[in-house]
């Protein structure tokens, strides 16, 4: 028989009745145990030799503080802002513009994110710094003359870019919590790109990658080239990169707070490289441009509360709802990533983006019922179609109905000081280095978020994403984003923050990463570490990291109708922070790139 969602149900009766409902997984299994700095985990496969983690590496500890962010350097700075005396959101503000620096391909001054905030007293909020469509946008900018999209537009060059929003941003933060002076926590940032950092492989690598693309976009430029454009040569592990035009950006921010970017030199270089490229921000948009602080998405899953980013950032809200479609199933009883958990996985996921694409915009512009997407009765109507015995069909999935409504590359970092202030932060260019597009003169890299707008009703952008009229191109509007930056309470106390990049599998990976905590037992770096999966409506199949399903996972799906794709590559790059049962931090980073978690 079909499963309904009964948020009345008792517990005892919702796992007899699961258990006569599911499929039956074999009883022979061999049980490896994996032990970390907290707790112990069980993993059950037929084959030993098949591990859940992409490696092995243990979390970092600490007392008085804990930053985990993409880069090491950027946590370095963070973790030096703590020690300095500055509290969590002066250490994120230091480790957002060192980012700016040292990890061009999403860190950034020309893009813009979302805050979760959360103090020692428990006191919430939340700030939507994402980037606008300039004064000029319209509806149909990327269409050609028959209605067609016009392919690349949205995705590099100058006409990809929104207003950023990350520099007012930070000002925003730093002014209503931050305890260092502004000067204190920008001089980081000048420093790294004055005198210069020693790359990373990974950094070198993906410089060497966009180097054809830099060329092309800004012709005559050598920004992030070495030697002259002209030349061959190529970046390496430990060469040095310094950036004077960068640094003296900062220099102005840093003298002049949000003037230093918004107004002044900075202004005119960008509006000025807008023109030149046939971009639409002007020096109005930059003034005009103000993030907004909104009240924090908050809602229960089992003991714990999530706090997290509502609109216009999507994440938040389907993060809430994918929580509670599995709440009433016993995952830890079924075990990770076995096929009846996965299932039930894959069919959120699938109701979720499609509510996505129907309800999901800027709620300055759009009605976004946010408490009825994430109410329990609505979600009941959703799970009526699920089948144990067979995969949910995407073509008959459309976002639910609600009575009177009327219709990769980013990255995060969570900071936690001593007193238990805590900041999840998402922040993106969109794409890898964005639309590639540097602003001469002022030595940073643009947004292409204008394809996070849905340029055209039913068609995908780049993360295959589709959208619909809530999410259309607008004037000073928002475009909806997949970031989803959150905190999570345990009896009242800060206990999680996490986050992550990825794009269209933002969401589903912070969910896996929460759910491999409190349902599967792993410790905070255990859960970063698992193996991930992916399905987001459309197209209708599910993406995994090699070794996140066992053989008969994948063959008990797959008799069910579910299509699996095996990447090659990987998903997520997290970085979380975890309050152990001493009162000590576990920060956990992500092994699938330079991510690096520093305590003290």
């Amino acid at each position: 028989m079909n499963r309904l969602l009964y948020p009345a149900l008792s517990l005892l009766a919702l796992v007899s009745a699961c258990q006569t409902t599911a499929p039956r997984q074999a009883s022979t299994t061999t049980t490896s145990t994996v032990a970390q700095s907290q707790g112990v985990y069980q993993y059950r496969d037929e084959d030993p030799s098949v591990k859940p983690f992409f490696s092995d590496r243990v979390g970092t500890t600490g007392r008085n503080g804990m930053v985990a962010s993409a880069h090491p350097e950027a946590s370095r700075v963070g973790v030096e802002i703590l020690k300095m005396g500055g509290n969590a959101v002066d250490a994120a503000v230091a480790v957002q513009f060192a980012l700016a620096v040292v990890y061009p391909g999403a860190g950034n001054l020309g893009g813009g994110g979302f805050m979760v905030y959360r103090d020692a007293k428990g006191q919430l909020a939340t700030l939507d710094f994402r980037e606008k469509a300039p004064g000029k946008a319209t509806q149909n900018m990327y269409l050609d003359s028959l209605g067609n999209v016009r392919p690349g537009l949205s995705i590099s060059g100058h006409l990809a870019s929104g207003v950023p929003g990350s520099v007012d941003g930070m000002v925003q933060a730093h002014g209503r919590y931050g305890k260092l002076t502004w000067q204190q926590v920008l001089q980081p940032a000048v420093d790294l790109a004055e005198k210069g950092f020693s790359l990373t492989d990974r950094d070198a690598r993906g410089l060497n990658g966009i180097k054809y693309d830099l060329k092309k976009i800004n012709p005559g430029k050598a920004y992030f080239i070495k030697g002259n454009p002209a030349d061959t040569l190529r970046w390496g592990k430990d060469d040095r990169l310094v950036q004077a035009d960068l640094g003296q950006t900062l220099r102005r921010i840093q003298a002049q707070g949000r003037a230093g970017f918004y107004a002044g030199e900075t202004a005119r270089l960008l509006a000025t490289e807008m023109q030149r490229g046939g971009g639409l921000i002007t020096e109005q948009d930059l003034a005009d441009y103000k993030s907004v602080w909104r009240d924090p998405l908050k809602a229960t899953y089992k003991d714990l509360t999530i706090i997290t980013m509502p609109p216009t950032s999507s994440g938040g809200v389907a993060l809430v709802q994918m929580m509670r479609f599995v709440e009433p199933f016993p995952l830890r009883k079924w075990g990770w990533n076995r096929d009846s958990t996965v299932q039930v996985m894959i069919e959120a996921e699938r109701r979720v983006y499609a509510d996505r694409a129907k309800f999901l915009g800027d709620p300055d512009f759009v009605k976004v019922p946010v408490p009825e997407l994430t109410s329990y009765p609505y979600l009941k109507t959703r799970w009526t179609d699920f089948n144990w015995a067979k995969a949910t069909d995407s073509k008959n999935v459309r976002g639910g109905t609600i009575p009177g409504y009327e219709s990769l590359e980013t990255t995060h970092f969570s900071v936690v000081d001593r007193d238990g202030n805590a900041v999840s932060i998402t922040t993106t260019l969109n794409g890898g280095y964005g639309s590639r597009v540097v602003v001469g003169g002022a030595g940073f890299l643009m947004n292409n978020e204008m394809d996070d707008f849905s340029i055209k009703p039913g068609t995908p952008n780049m993360y295959g994403l589709v959208g619909n009229a809530a999410n259309a191109i607008a004037p000073g509007k928002r475009m909806l984003s997949s970031m989803t930056p959150t905190i999570i309470e345990k009896g009242g106390k800060l206990y999680m923050v996490a986050g992550t990049p990825g794009g269209s599998t933002i969401m589903t990976s912070v969910f896996q990463t929460v759910l491999n905590v409190v349902e599967h037992g792993m410790t905070m770096q255990q859960s970063v570490n698992a193996l991930k999966f992916h399905h987001q409506w459309l197209p209708d199949k599910t993406i995994f990291e090699s070794g996140a399903f066992s053989e008969r996972t994948q063959q008990a799906l797959q008799a069910r109708g579910y299509v699996l794709e095996r990447l090659t590559n990987t998903l997520g790059r997290m970085d979380c922070i975890l309050v152990r049962p001493d009162g000590s931090f576990e920060g956990a980073s992500d092994p699938r790139a330079d991510n690096t978690a520093m305590g003290y």
